[in-house]
C-alpha cells in the first residue's frame, strides 16, 4: 500500500521551511501588537460628604421602602417589560455567538454519501466503444475531515471577543433592569404623594369655602367692602385648581405605572394611599473606588473595551498565513457491487498554506477600523466613568440641600402650628372672630403641601442616587432580576488584560 504523504521522508521539514518562508515574506509588514490601553480605575468624586454607616444598595434595593404594593409593582414589571426582554434577547445572542465563534475553531468532520448515473458520450475523449459500456454508475462513499491550525490566535482571539461581548450583554441587561425598577419606585412615590397632596388639597378648599361664606355674610351686614368677596373667591379658585392639578397628576402616574407593568389601566392592581417612606441617603466611604464595579453601564463599556482590543489581535492575525489540513477516507467505485470491497477504498491527506501577498491595503484598512474601534471604546468608558461622577455628586448635593429644606420646612409647621393654635386660644375667648383660625389653618395646610412636595422630591432623589450607585449591582453575583448568575467580572482594566475566560 502507497505510503500516506504524512509519512513521507523531508515531508516534515519541507512545511516547516514553507511556513518560515510564509511568515518571513509577511512579517515585515505586521504592525506590533497592541498593549491594553490606559483607562481610568477610579470615580472623581474628592471633595464629596461622604456618610461612614451609609453602604451600597442591596440587591433588591427597594424592599428598604418595606412596601408591598412597591414589591408587587416592580415584580409585575420584571415579567411585562419590553425593555427587559429586548435586553434578554440581546444576552441571548450574544452567548450564541459565542458557539458560533468556538464550532468554526474546532475540528470540523462530515459525511457525504452519492450515487451518480451517467452516459458517456459518443463523441467525446474516450468514446464507449473503447470501454465496452456507454452508461455507467457513481458510488462514492466518504467522510471529511478538516482542522485549522490557530497558531496566530485568531480564532482565539474570536472567541474572547465573542465572551466579552456576552458580559458586556449581561451588564446591560441588568442596567435595563435597574432603569425599569427605580422608574417604577420614582413614579409610586410620586403617586403616594399625589395622594397626600389630594388629601390636603380637599381640606384647603374646604377651608377657603368657610371664608368666603363669612366675607359674603360680613359684606351683607356691611361689616365689610364687596372687595373681600372677590378675594375670597379667588382664594378658593386657586385652591380649586390646585386640588384639580394634583389629582390629574395622581391619574397621570397611575397610567403611567401601568405601562411601565405592561397592562392597561384598568389592569393595574388596585392602590392604596399610605404614608412616604422616612429617607436615609448617603455615600459609601469607598465610593470613589468601588463605583466601577457597582455600576452596570461602567460594567458594560469595560467588557466592551477588551472585546475591541480582542478584536485588533484578529485583525493582526489576518496578517499572517492560514495552515490547516484536511483529511478525506472513503469508498468509490464504478460499479456498485464493488462498492464494499478493498479495492475501492480511497484516502486523502491535503495540507494547505494560504497566504495574503498582496490584498490591495485591505488587511491594514481592517486593521486601522479595529484601532478606531478601540479608542472609540475607551472613550466611551472614561465618558460613562465621568457621567457616573456627574451622576451621584448631582444627587448626592440635591439630597443634602433638600435634607436641608425639609429641616426648615419642619420648623416653618411647628410656627404655623402655633400660630393656628394661638388663633383658635383666641377664638375661644372671644377676642377675635373664626376668620384668623380659618386663615392660620390655610397657612398650615400650604406649608404641610410643601412639606410633602419636598418629601416626594426627598424620595425621588433618594431613588435617582441608588441608580446612579448601581442599584446593587454585582459582577460575579446573582443579578438583581434573577437567580441568574452574571458573567464573572474582569480583572483591573489598568493592567493587562484577563486571562481568565468562562
Amino acid at each position: 500500500m502507497t505510503s500516506s504523504p504524512s509519512t513521507r521522508p523531508g515531508i516534515g521539514r519541507r512545511v516547516a521551511l514553507a511556513c518560515a518562508l510564509a511568515v518571513a515574506m509577511t512579517g515585515c509588514s505586521i504592525p506590533a501588537k497592541l498593549h491594553h490601553p490606559a483607562i481610568r480605575d477610579d470615580v472623581p468624586l474628592a471633595g464629596l460628604d461622604v456618610s461612614q454607616h451609609a453602604g451600597w444598595p442591596e440587591a433588591q434595593w427597594w424592599r428598604q421602602y418595606s412596601d408591598p404594593q412597591l414589591d408587587q409593582l416592580i415584580e409585575l414589571a420584571m415579567k411585562g417589560s419590553p425593555d427587559i426582554a429586548e435586553a434578554r434577547s440581546r444576552v441571548e445572542s450574544a452567548e450564541q455567538s459565542i458557539r458560533a465563534a468556538t464550532a468554526q475553531a474546532g475540528l470540523s468532520v462530515s459525511g457525504s454519501a452519492q450515487v451518480e448515473r451517467q452516459r458517456l458520450s459518443e463523441t467525446g475523449l474516450i468514446p464507449p466503444r473503447l470501454l465496452g459500456f456507454t452508461w455507467y454508475n457513481q458510488g462514492d462513499l466518504g467522510v471529511q475531515a478538516q482542522y485549522d491550525f490557530d497558531w496566530w490566535g485568531k480564532k482565539r482571539n474570536t472567541i474572547e471577543a465573542a465572551i466579552d461581548q456576552a458580559h458586556a450583554a449581561e451588564a446591560q441587561h441588568s442596567a435595563a433592569a435597574l432603569a425599569i425598577q427605580t422608574t417604577v419606585a420614582d413614579t409610586y412615590f410620586g403617586w403616594l404623594a399625589d395622594e397626600a397632596r389630594i388629601d390636603l388639597a380637599r381640606k384647603t378648599v374646604q377651608t377657603q369655602e368657610q371664608l368666603e361664606r363669612i366675607a359674603e355674610l360680613r359684606v351683607r351686614q356691611g361689616v365689610d367692602r364687596h372687595d373681600t368677596v372677590e378675594q375670597a373667591k379667588a382664594q378658593l379658585a386657586a385652591a380649586r385648581q390646585m386640588l384639580v392639578s394634583v389629582e390629574s397628576s395622581a391619574r397621570i402616574r397611575q397610567a403611567a405605572l401601568a405601562s411601565l407593568v405592561g397592562v392597561a389601566p384598568a389592569e393595574l392592581p388596585a392602590l392604596q394611599p399610605r404614608p412616604l417612606p422616612a429617607v436615609v441617603s448617603g455615600l459609601p466611604s469607598n465610593v470613589g473606588v468601588d463605583l466601577i464595579a457597582r455600576r452596570p453601564d461602567i460594567a458594560a463599556s469595560r467588557w466592551q473595551v477588551e472585546s475591541a482590543l480582542r478584536q485588533t489581535d484578529v485583525a493582526r492575525a489576518q496578517f499572517y498565513p492560514d495552515i490547516s489540513i484536511s483529511a478525506m477516507a472513503g469508498l468509490s467505485s464504478i460499479d456498485l457491487d464493488k462498492m464494499f470491497n478493498a479495492g475501492s477504498r480511497v484516502f486523502a491527506l491535503t495540507p494547505a498554506l494560504h497566504l495574503p501577498i498582496f490584498t490591495g491595503g485591505l488587511l491594514e484598512a481592517n486593521y486601522g477600523v479595529s484601532k478606531a474601534q478601540l479608542q472609540a471604546a475607551v472613550a466611551q468608558y472614561n465618558s460613562t466613568v465621568l457621567s457616573a461622577a456627574r451622576d451621584v455628586a448631582t444627587q448626592s448635593l440635591t439630597a443634602q440641600q433638600l435634607d436641608g429644606r425639609r429641616q426648615e420646612q419642619a420648623r416653618e409647621i411647628a410656627a404655623n402650628q402655633q400660630l393656628l393654635a394661638t388663633a383658635q386660644s383666641r377664638v375661644q375667648r372671644g377676642v377675635s372672630d373664626s376668620r384668623e383660625t380659618l386663615s392660620a389653618q390655610a397657612q398650615l395646610l400650604q406649608q404641610q403641601d410643601n412639606d410633602v412636595s419636598l418629601h416626594g422630591q426627598a424620595l425621588s432623589t433618594d431613588i435617582s442616587l441608588i441608580k446612579a450607585l448601581g442599584g446593587g449591582f454585582r459582577e460575579g453575583t446573582p443579578d438583581q432580576v434573577s437567580s441568574e448568575q452574571t458573567p464573572s467580572s474582569p480583572t483591573n482594566l489598568s493592567g493587562d488584560a484577563p486571562n481568565e475566560r468562562h
